[in-house]
């Protein structure tokens, strides 16, 4: 990739949370990622879009961001889980003139949904939810986010309205885990393993397929994609075009 790569993260992402101000060091989102593409000599925006805010909300941020610091430049976009539907949204229906995206590639995104998010729905209940909607916002976050990662949200609603657009290259990537049964992704995993397949511990294989499908990574939870457990830094550097010496 010779343009500059855009990293848009998922739902409760950040680019870099900060729990004890300037203390300690920052926790990024995109950890060890950003430090192995810019030691290439890669232009690298990290995107920063309302961690729980709708897909339009997010997708209106995201065009900011990038327009804030790539106006009049090319663009490949390399998207996270949500990240991978605000940059869909953006591309189709905001179409913004400040930039031109070259490609977006989708890492683990529920394009199709997660089964997870309607067991939460199905098992909260809507009393409980709209209760539980009151806290979040209560402490200034937005809420838009959760429902619209529901398998009959994303079939009936986002995907007839969000067509791609032609010249963008769309590429994806899943990814699958068998999780130790002590995980945190051990009940996600077999809520959707039953209900849709193999995962990564909240996004199926299946919902991960968009455009041009490049494969999927094996043994590799939905956290370690972001290299929570700095095993995927190579892997990012070799979307460059680049091989590991």
């Amino acid at each position: 990739m010779k343009h500059t790569i855009v990293l848009a993260h998922g739902l409760l992402g950040f680019s870099e949370l900060r729990l004890a101000g300037q203390f300690f060091p920052g926790l990024k989102y995109w950890r060890g990622i950003t430090e192995a593409l810019s030691a290439k000599g890669i232009e690298v925006i990290v995107a920063t879009v309302p961690p729980s805010g709708s897909v339009e909300a997010r997708a209106a941020k995201l065009a900011e961001s990038i327009a804030a610091e790539a106006k009049g430049k090319e663009v490949n976009i390399i998207a996270h889980s949500m990240g991978g539907l605000d940059s869909r949204y953006m591309i189709s229906q905001l179409k913004p003139a400040d930039f031109k995206i070259m490609s977006l590639t989708t890492i683990a995104t529920p394009h199709r949904g997660s089964s997870f998010a309607d067991y939460m729905f199905d098992t909260i209940g809507p009393r409980r939810i709209k209760r539980i909607y009151k806290v979040i916002e209560y402490f200034g976050f937005e809420t838009g986010a959760f429902s619209q990662l529901t398998l009959k949200y994303m079939s009936e609603s986002f995907n007839p309205r969000t067509p791609d657009i032609e010249d963008v290259r769309y590429f994806s990537y899943g990814a699958s885990l068998e999780p130790e049964r002590w995980s945190v992704f051990a009940p996600s995993h077999a809520i959707v393993k039953r209900e849709e397949g193999i995962n990564d511990g909240l996004v199926s294989v299946t919902s991960s397929r968009w455009g041009d499908y490049k494969g999927t990574l094996i043994g590799v939870s939905h956290l370690d994609l972001i290299n929570w457990t700095n095993r995927m830094k190579w892997w990012f550097w070799s979307l460059t075009g680049k091989k590991r010496k």
